[in-house]
């Protein structure tokens, strides 16, 4: 029988599923990478970690475009702790004590996809942090339930926690 009449190589359906599942991935990339791409001066910052921004001068204001993406808070004079609470783009406008502008920068919030895992079960979404051993991860657009689970576990750990720190400070 010629080549071109011969039938198609069949794949077993979880290979099948695979494939298809890898090329809906890599779609969606290629669909969402233009709006969360980085530009030379850009700071980036990974969601929910720090970055340092040191400014050649001594500051005495800074804006926030948008407080939910990103954090700031001045250590020292000219030295600032930028922290990504969620994804998106702001910038950061930092003025000297004549309210002059010293720097306006552009902040990033991205996610370290290194050891991030996310398991979708229909539309829901749980992530885990995998750094060696997996264990469930606070990240916006996650299924609320599971959310919810994963911020009162979290709570209930700090809350057990506060009152042996508070013991130790006393002794």
């Amino acid at each position: 029988m010629p080549a071109h009449m011969q039938s198609p190589v069949q794949f077993p359906g979880r290979v099948r599923c695979c494939a298809v599942a890898s090329a809906f991935a890599a779609a969606c990339l290629l669909a969402v990478a233009p709006l969360a791409t980085a530009h030379a001066a850009d700071l980036v910052v990974r969601y929910d970690q720090s970055q340092l921004l040191r400014l050649p001068r001594p500051v005495a204001e800074v804006i926030i475009g948008n407080p939910s993406i990103a954090d700031v808070t001045v250590q020292g004079g000219n030295l600032l702790v930028v922290t990504g609470k969620t994804f998106g783009v702001t910038n950061i406008i930092a003025l000297d004590a004549d309210r002059n502008v010293i720097q306006d920068q552009r902040v990033v919030v991205d996610q370290d996809d290194r050891r991030t895992v996310a398991v979708y079960r229909g539309s829901l979404r749980s992530t885990y942090t995998c750094a060696p051993t997996c264990t469930p991860a606070l990240v916006i657009g996650d299924d609320p339930k599971y959310f919810d689970d994963v911020t009162k576990a979290a709570q209930t750990k700090t809350g057990a926690s506060a009152p042996a720190a508070a013991t130790q400070a006393q002794e």
